[in-house]
């Protein structure tokens, strides 16, 4: 059956050169005659790295971008926030004398002119703003010739957003609180944007002045005051020696305080975690990418049997033969590596150029050594891991069996050395992705599930094996070679199961897990939510302002509740600072949260632990914790919770934890107070409002003006309005999570590629063999379309299992929403799976069936 062998280009070894450099001397030399068969191996492996890399250079540029800039975001180098109150003049002083200081305040108002009326995040600026940056307005003048007092009318710059919304134009006046202020320019770019956070409405900036003409600020209104610190000379040792004297100043102040050194730590927080999410997606790629690098180096190994006789033939020990084409395929890695790294270290510099204008955030792009040099040993293990154990299987192999495995392949367990080694290397890879974690819980949860996915590929292939092995054999030839191709050695199905079901479980999920969130965004949520919520209704017209409501909307529901502005500053006598809560948990420690005070347990709450409390136990300082939160917080009944309102601390004890429905979006807070805790302070209240029949838009239009008429100083927000906002904050981050796994799925596709590449040979041989004993092209066609049928179904099933899965598991343990199974995309994915395999498995064996036996039966 064999040929004569042509002797491969292999040079005699020196008996001076042994070790190393003679097996790297080989290696090059066997590279002279190029990459062929290794185009799935570098096109897998520099798409994973270039996932990792890229989206690591970009938060690193972000990041960067933060540090580099942070008085600009800050507006200082220190800053001193304060909720619901100015800071008094001892404070001021306090702070004055470090350095000059700032003073901004912000807070959500109404803009009402004429017939119209918009919710605007107003926000108030002295003198020396900006102190660092600058603010951009059309038309270009100083800021303070806009914002200044002509004629008896202040001066307003505004957000185009806002000037569209309401028809207007420079010149044009609106009201705040009842009192005029003149829109002169629009408001194009300001330094220190980034620190506000998600707004709900456009930016409205106006002097201190004109905001206390307003009236806007009263006791218990909503509103943030910032004094910002400049004290640029300093360092930032200097930096943390003037915080720490100012606070041991000011202990009761209960100030929000931030540094340039860290500007913004819970956006910094959240890069983080999203790069970290967006790292595991371009890590899946790059594993899906290993199964095309053992099936390239399979194949890659199978070429070579005559040139691995050879070497054995003369003398050379099996694991000179595994070093000798390691060292190769390492060599194609590091090249593949490289690309990759190349392709992801442009990214940033590439989204700079294109979306510079566009880009809220300073991305300062940069050359990351650190993350290139994370996401090269990801690719460089990964194609090591892959590797190892289909060279590892020619150790062992005798010359003889190398070549009788042309017509009679064999598949040897490699020797324990090889398991152990990819042990390691598999070991290794976990634990990098493990040690460079943001949450390493999020990482295991990632491992465990990528290694549920592959065994469970696994399985299936060997049930697809197993099932099609005992089936009756079909009298029809077609058939019975569909079924033999299924389960024969060397067979197709482990390869392909397994690169077709990740990317078909992947999609699915996606696909679920999008699905979910737009029901719940803009279904569910807004059915059985509050149309309106209104904020800051004065303590002294809470009652008119209900008959007001009643009036407009008869029908509707209408809850209303006091609410202030507190700050935890301790738990059970431990200070707030140095208690490191877990990261889902973290927001409730960190900067004010909204408290209330009742007789009753708010509606959507169900007691699980303690006892509400009655009214002569109301009089007590007691307090009722969120279940969930108190968990993770280590309270329980009987735990006391210190917080700062208006600059006083108050210490309660927790009388009772409550389970919360915030889907609802009802009114409820983590923390409610007995009506005792908080008698006699300042506070205004807030108001819902429910429409019986579900979303109204022109009637809560007509009631959103008239009542930014009739009480200026409430602030009305449209639930639909701040969903919208929500929902497309997400629909950006899943487009983020869609392009990262775009990589994933085209890797699948590679390796569904390099799986049927690899199996071409034999392939080959099978179509000569039956062409000869008379099968025609069109049964041999009708024979791969079932094969790869049968196999694209079988991997569909899996996918709309597993993906079904993954994405109920997101959906309700992480996200916390309910979940429906998406059944039409589901299908939909699992169609586009088997068409994909029919189509793809066709293509790679088309060009075999028209090729004219007699050369190749010369070979065999």
């Amino acid at each position: 059956m064999h040929g004569t062998l042509s002797r491969p280009d292999i040079p005699r070894p020196r008996p001076a050169a042994t070790g190393l450099p003679l097996t790297l001397r080989l290696a090059l030399r066997e590279l002279r005659g190029g990459l062929s068969g290794f185009r799935v191996f570098i096109a897998c492996i520099a798409l994973g790295v270039a996932a990792i890399s890229g989206v690591t250079s970009i938060a690193a540029s972000l990041s960067g971008g933060l540090g580099r800039e942070g008085r600009r975001i800050l507006g200082g180098d220190l800053t001193y926030a304060l909720v619901n109150r100015e800071a008094s003049p001892a404070e001021r002083a306090a702070l004055a004398a470090k350095g000059p200081v700032s003073e901004v305040a912000t807070l959500r108002a109404m803009a009402v002119a004429g017939e119209g009326a918009a919710l605007v995040e107003l926000k108030a600026v002295d003198a020396a703003y900006p102190a660092v940056g600058t603010v951009e307005t059309d038309p270009a003048q100083p800021l303070a010739d806009l914002l200044a007092e002509r004629d008896g009318v202040y001066g307003a710059v505004a957000d185009p957003a806002l000037l569209t919304r309401l028809d207007l134009k420079p010149g044009d006046r609106v009201t705040l609180g009842g009192f005029p202020v003149q829109i002169r320019a629009a408001l194009t770019a300001e330094p220190d944007k980034i620190a506000a956070g998600v707004g709900f409405g456009p930016r409205l900036m106006v002097s201190l002045a004109a905001l206390r003409a307003t009236g806007l600020i009263q006791p218990g209104s909503l509103n943030q005051w910032s004094y910002r610190l400049q004290l640029p000379g300093l360092d930032d040792a200097g930096l943390a020696a003037v915080d720490a004297s100012i606070q041991k100043a000011l202990p009761e102040a209960g100030f929000q305080i931030r540094s340039r050194v860290n500007a913004d730590p819970r956006f910094a927080k959240g890069i983080e975690r999203f790069t970290q999410f967006l790292t595991l997606v371009g890590l899946t790629a790059l594993i899906v990418g290993g199964v095309g690098v053992a099936n390239a180096v399979r194949a890659f190994v199978d070429g070579r049997r005559e040139a691995i006789a050879t070497l054995k033939s003369v003398g050379a020990p099996g694991s000179q033969v595994v070093g000798l084409y390691l060292v190769q395929v390492m060599l194609i890695a590091a090249l593949s590596t490289i690309i990759g790294l190349a392709l992801g270290a442009a990214l940033p510099f590439l989204l700079d150029a294109a979306l510079r204008d566009q880009l809220p955030l300073p991305l300062n792009p940069e050359i990351a050594f650190g993350r290139l040099a994370l996401a090269a040993a990801y690719g460089l293990l990964t194609a090591f891991a892959f590797a190892i154990l289909p060279l590892g299987r020619a150790h062992d192999v005798p010359v003889a069996s190398l070549f009788r495995d042309s017509v009679d392949p064999t598949r040897r367990r490699p020797r324990t050395r090889y398991l152990v080694v990819l042990a390691l290397a598999l070991a290794a890879l976990a634990g990098l992705a493990l040690a460079t974690a943001f949450d390493r819980k999020v990482a295991l949860t990632f491992m465990l599930a990528a290694g549920l996915a592959f065994g469970g590929l696994r399985l299936v292939a060997s049930g697809i094996m197993a099932v099609a092995a005992r089936l009756p054999r079909p009298r029809a030839m077609a058939p019975r070679m569909a079924l033999a191709n299924l389960h024969r050695p060397g067979a197709l199905t482990p390869a392909v199961v397994l690169s077709l079901g990740l990317g078909t479980t992947l999609l699915v999920t996606l696909g679920a897990i999008d699905a979910n969130i737009t029901r719940a965004l803009e279904s569910s949520l807004p059915g059985r939510a509050p149309s309106l919520f209104f904020l800051d209704v004065p303590s002294r017209d809470a009652e008119a302002f209900s008959g007001f409501l009643g009036a407009r909307a008869p029908d509707a529901k209408i809850e209303r509740v006091p609410m202030m502005r507190g700050r935890i500053t301790a738990l059970n006598g431990v200070p707030a600072a140095q208690i490191k809560p877990p990261e889902d948990a973290a927001w409730i420690l960190d900067g004010d949260r909204g408290i209330t005070y009742a007789e009753l347990p708010p509606e959507g709450s169900q007691m699980v632990g303690g006892a509400w409390w009655s009214a002569e136990e109301g009089r007590q300082a007691l307090v009722s914790f969120e279940a969930e939160a108190a968990r993770a917080l280590g309270l329980t009944v009987g735990s006391t919770v210190t917080v700062n309102v208006l600059g006083r601390s108050i210490t309660a004890k927790v009388a009772n934890l409550r389970k919360v429905e915030w889907r609802s979006l009802g009114i409820n807070f983590v923390m409610v107070f007995s009506p005792g805790t908080f008698r006699g302070a300042p506070h205004a209240d807030l108001a819902t409002l429910t429409l019986p029949h579900g979303p109204d838009p022109k009637l809560e239009a007509e009631i959103v003006r008239d009542a930014a008429k009739a009480f200026p100083s409430v602030t009305s927000v449209r639930v639909k309005d701040a969903l919208d906002a929500v929902n497309d904050l997400v629909h950006k981050l899943t487009l983020a999570i869609r392009g990262a796994s775009v990589v994933a799925i085209l890797t699948s596709l590679l390796v569904l590629a390099g799986a049927l590449a690899a199996g071409h040979r034999s392939r080959l041989y099978d179509a000569v063999v039956l062409k000869v004993l008379g099968a025609t092209r069109g049964r041999l066609l009708f024979a791969y379309i079932l094969e790869y049928g049968a196999l694209g179904m079988a991997t569909a099933v899996f996918g709309i299992l597993a993906g079904t899965l993954a994405s109920w598991g997101i959906v309700t343990r992480v996200m916390r929403l309910d979940f429906r199974p998406d059944l039409g995309g589901a299908l939909m994915v699992a169609g586009l799976a088997v068409a994909f395999a029919v189509i793809v498995g066709l293509a790679g064996t088309w060009r075999i069936l028209g090729q004219k036996p007699a050369p190749y039966l010369r070979q065999f």
